[in-house]
């Protein structure tokens, strides 16, 4: 069954080769950078070969450069891999590694694109050794959630209805189900938000442009925003999220994920039925067996 296409990806080349022209916004990848490097930190062991999928800039390979023997850049743009040692021109979503052939699979704030997250998951977890790690960050489901919100009122007010304006990220507990589905051993997943504050809502746009991140939705609305519209939307955003000193607060949600392809050596979780202690005697009281009731 083919997967649904939520997301034009060719369009979405253009608007990050848009943004590489413009001058890119890049406090939020470097953001995420500086704090994959700080996890990958408490990881005791060397790492041969990683590969770095879609991350928008060379934030992350920098980092990892002294902890990698090896570190291939893997995007779908042949351009923004000049200068890289080690280019693979691929999309994400077709990953071109052999199975077993790679120590570490790093991504930053590139995978929320994808159209088919759990054939990708399944791909990078094929391409681990064992006892190989993937972590990545994400944008999450509430990011952006003020934007989203004054869109939808202005079109409404303007046009007579919302249209698809905001990407449909993932929620943090439907990630850590697919890394499981995907085969991941000790999958984890963790949420860090932070908000940015700008002047204005037109300069929160602006930066979305600079990243790259406007609209790429495969439904999208083909016309131009009307200016009515545009207008009753900083109206709203500034009535409902401006700060005292005028200023607009932007919230973005990173979604981490991490799993280790399995290997014998890692943890395993105990058989049912094989505790040498009962909860009860643990939690000093009396087991009640089922059916009977408590006495008060």
């Amino acid at each position: 069954m083919p997967h649904p296409v939520i997301f034009d990806r060719v369009l979405l080349r253009a608007r990050r080769a848009r943004a590489d022209a413009l001058g890119p916004a890049t406090f939020l990848v470097d953001r995420v950078a500086d704090d994959l490097e700080a996890r990958l930190g408490a990881v005791l062991r060397p790492f041969e070969l990683a590969a770095d999928l879609g991350t928008p800039t060379d934030a992350v390979r920098r980092r990892l450069a002294p902890r990698v023997s090896r570190i291939v850049a893997v995007d779908a743009r042949a351009s923004h891999l000049a200068g890289e040692p080690l280019p693979v021109v691929a999309d994400e979503e077709a990953l071109p590694f052999r199975d077993a052939s790679l120590d570490l699979a790093v991504s930053a704030l590139a995978l929320q694109f994808v159209n088919d997250l759990p054939g990708t998951l399944i791909q990078i977890r094929r391409a681990l050794k064992p006892d190989g790690l993937f972590l990545a960050a994400m944008i999450g489901g509430d990011s952006l959630a003020e934007l989203r919100e004054a869109f939808a009122q202005a079109e409404s007010e303007t046009e007579g209805g919302a249209s698809p304006r905001v990407a449909p990220f993932a929620d943090l507990r439907d990630l850590g189900g697919l890394l499981q589905r995907a085969g991941f051993a000790l999958p984890v997943t963790d949420v860090d938000r932070t908000t940015v504050r700008y002047a204005s809502p037109l300069a929160l746009m602006h930066d979305l442009r600079r990243m790259g991140a406007t609209n790429a939705l495969h439904e999208r609305r083909r016309l131009p925003l009307r200016r009515g519209t545009l207008r009753r939307l900083v109206e709203i955003y500034d009535e409902r999220f401006a700060d005292a000193d005028g200023r607009i607060g932007a919230t973005f949600e990173i979604v981490w994920l991490s799993g280790w392809a399995p290997h014998e050596s890692q943890q395993q979780p105990l058989k049912p039925g094989s505790a040498r202690t009962r909860l009860a005697d643990a939690l000093h009281t009396r087991e009640i067996p089922a059916g009977e009731k408590a006495k008060r």
